[in-house]
């Protein structure tokens, strides 16, 4: 469950990477608002890599990891989002982050 995920990782110190690729319908744009949500909420998160490739994220989610890496919070160095359902309009949240 995505939600046992996102608690964890809010209240993470040390963990560096973070896969959920090749997840298919279990991760959608819900899911990743869980995990975005918990970047930001974090202030000591030391995530730098975070992979979601193979999932089925779409504009919405995009926007949601977007916001996530415009907070002063985040430490993503690296975001894996190939194979996933982001349309132009997520492309373009992501590149003005």
């Amino acid at each position: 469950d995505i939600s046992v995920v996102a608690s964890a990782l809010a209240r993470s110190t040390t963990l560096k990477v973070l896969d959920l690729s090749n997840n298919g319908d279990r991760i959608g744009d819900a899911e990743v608002k869980l995990i975005a949500d918990a970047l930001l909420s974090n202030t000591r998160c030391k995530l730098q890599e975070l992979f979601l490739m193979a999932n089925n994220i779409g504009d919405d989610g995009a926007k949601y990891l977007a916001e996530a890496l415009c907070h002063s919070n985040c430490m993503l160095q690296t975001l894996i989002l190939a194979a996933n359902n982001i349309a132009d309009d997520g492309v373009k949240y992501l590149a003005e982050a």
